[in-house]
């Protein structure tokens, strides 16, 4: 990026609420049904049906707001947002204008700064109001013509907005990361992108350093990824950068983002702002919200991942790092939590949790609620290193066993004869037999190249077929060598 412009950027995130049916409606709110089941009268716009706001979905979006430390609205309202497209049955959208349920809030990020520090940044959220989603139009496979599915009309959303207060790609990647793992603690919502419960647009402009201006911005859509808005925000930094170093001005418009092509496409001219027409809706009046359900939901809003983070980094002594990628998916903080709660050491519980076990599962794309090595059969795996029964080098073997019979940690040693070789005696011997089979090595350890060791605790632990106590192997070589 040219050092002489900075990027300003906003996003703005949809959010699919977890109820079970639709914001104004009885319909149901499942994944997968088939095309226009998941319907009633009132999802499709039909004349004289009437709206009825969906408690929960209310709940739920205040839950929200309060966690993201929003001023929540004593009274709201609803209003119509009018534009046509056939994936909108009434010609309006049931959204919030000037009367939103969640105002002003903020959300902290953290990420690593160039020389590897620590910057904590505080966002912006403008507001973060209830709307319903529209329908989805489907044009793949289908000849001069598209097919319309009405399930998702109707759908509870929240539409949380950003201040334009991120300036790269990498605080766009850190808010939604630090937003996703929110909502999925306060169990908002699924956040699963590729079913459509969480949908980001960006919003972004460039201007010199130092200008208070806004520039012209664009907004992208499409983006089915964290991953994909933090490279589409770069590319379209880097094009309108280009655009006015050479002269000319930055179009406001809607673009697309070409995940195969790494690119940015012209969709629709924003030159003029659009005409929604808001006006309330005269079905769903006005009403008050009473703080004693506001604050019944404040006493229900549990441990947030940043207090969690501190607490593993206090409690656990972990690294914020380990502390940071444990949390970030609630439900594997939740397993690492089960793993110790049985007395299994931290720190080696969180690294095999973070190197073997997702290795495993994400090879084999489960996730980790599904796990076949529960929290209580890794802690066995754990407990048996811990007491020197089994070296961690076989341990990695005993894992994959684990998964493929389920059977238990300590099953599995004793059916295949792992237990770790402690007897001293026996060590001598082998490493006696490997340091008369490597008498270079033996001499390029004694000219001063300490790493040589390494190769003979490699000879003793490969002849003992990795059986050997590491430990006691590199105090027994270390004693003969000296």
């Amino acid at each position: 990026m040219n050092q002489k412009y900075e990027a300003v950027i906003g996003l703005e995130v949809h959010v699919q609420l977890a109820t079970q049916s639709k914001l104004f409606s009885g319909a149901p709110t499942h994944f997968g049904a088939e095309p226009n089941s998941n319907t009633t009268p009132i999802c499709m716009g039909w004349p004289g049906t009437l709206p009825v706001l969906n408690e929960a979905a209310l709940k739920l979006a205040i839950k929200a707001g309060l966690a993201l430390n929003c001023r929540i609205a004593e009274r709201l309202k609803f209003d119509r947002k009018h534009y046509f497209y056939p994936d909108l049955p009434k010609a309006y959208q049931i959204s919030q204008y000037d009367m939103p349920v969640n105002g002003k809030g903020s959300l902290t990020i953290e990420l690593e700064d160039e020389q590897g520090g620590l910057q904590i940044r505080e966002i912006g959220i403008t507001r973060a109001h209830l709307e319903e989603d529209a329908g989805k139009l489907l044009h793949e496979g289908i000849k001069d013509g598209s097919l319309v599915d009405y399930n998702r009309a109707g759908m509870p959303l929240l539409e949380i907005v950003s201040e334009p207060d991120i300036r790269t790609p990498a605080e766009a990647y850190a808010y939604l990361t630090a937003l996703k793992a929110i909502l999925q603690y306060l169990e908002v919502s699924d956040c699963n992108m590729e079913e459509g419960s969480l949908r980001c647009d960006a919003n972004v402009s460039v201007r010199l350093i130092g200008e208070t201006k806004f520039g012209t911005k664009t907004e992208i859509k499409n983006l089915n990824s964290f991953k994909a808005v933090q490279k589409a925000i770069q590319y379209e930094i880097d094009r309108q950068i280009e655009i006015v170093e050479g002269g000319d001005r930055v179009v406001q418009e809607t673009r697309l983002w070409n995940d195969v092509k790494s690119q940015t496409f012209a969709m629709r001219s924003k030159e003029e702002a659009h005409d929604y027409r808001y006006f309330p809706d005269p079905d769903l009046v006005p009403f008050t919200i009473d703080r004693e359900t506001v604050e019944e939901i404040q006493k229900s809003i549990p441990e947030l991942p940043a207090a969690r983070t501190q607490r593993f980094m206090k409690e656990c002594g972990l690294s914020r790092y380990d502390a940071s990628v444990l949390v970030g998916d609630k439900k594997l903080g939740d397993y690492f939590e089960a793993v110790i709660a049985t007395g299994a050491d931290s720190k080696l519980a969180s690294n095999w949790i973070q190197s073997e076990l997702l290795a495993i599962l994400n090879e084999r794309k489960i996730p980790i609620e599904n796990s076949p090595v529960g929290a209580d059969a890794l802690a066995g795996l754990i407990s048996l290193i811990q007491k020197n029964t089994i070296s961690g080098k076989i341990a990695k073997d005993v894992l994959p066993m684990m998964f493929e019979t389920g059977k238990t940690a300590e099953v599995i040693v004793k059916e295949k004869g792992l237990v770790q070789v402690t007897d001293t005696k026996l060590i001598e011997e082998v490493a006696d037999r490997v340091l008369a089979a490597n008498p270079k090595v033996v001499a390029d350890f004694r000219a001063g190249k300490g790493q040589a060791v390494g190769f003979l605790v490699g000879q003793v632990m490969k002849e003992t077929k990795g059986k050997a106590n590491p430990k006691i192997v590199n105090e027994i070589l270390t004693q003969k060598l000296s």
